[in-house]
């Protein structure tokens, strides 16, 4: 018996992403095209999932530090009447900040978060 067969496999490529995909699991290759670019779809919000995932994961490990000595955020010197903030590189009068009077060095900590994000987002564009 000689029986006539239709090709009905579909083979997928997206070319910015490179995936390729070849589905034969229907009889019809519509029903095959469906499903690759069903597969295709979730292929790639998986992959952008993951990529975000991965920003955000190294986002925070930026923000955690090892907690070594060298990562000291303020040193405090009772003997030249000093406090020093080693993030801003900035020195102030210790009387002032053992008083409560930390506004100056809150005002400098938020300009250079500000800084911070600014060469962020001029790095993005």
């Amino acid at each position: 018996k000689n029986v006539n067969k239709v090709e009905t496999a579909i083979a997928l490529t997206q070319k910015p992403t490179g995936i390729r995909l070849f589905v034969t699991q229907e009889r019809s290759q519509l029903k095959n095209k469906e499903l690759a670019l069903q597969m295709l779809r979730a292929k790639l919000y998986q992959m952008q999932v993951e990529e975000q995932q991965a920003a955000v994961a190294s986002q925070r490990k930026m923000q955690v530090g090892t907690g070594s000595r060298s990562e000291k955020i303020r040193t405090y010197n009772y003997k030249d009447s000093r406090c020093t903030d080693h993030r801003l590189g900035s020195n102030f009068a210790l009387d002032g900040v053992l008083t409560g009077q930390i506004e100056p060095i809150i005002q400098q900590c938020i300009a250079l978060d500000e800084q911070e994000r600014l060469k962020e987002l001029g790095l993005d564009q």
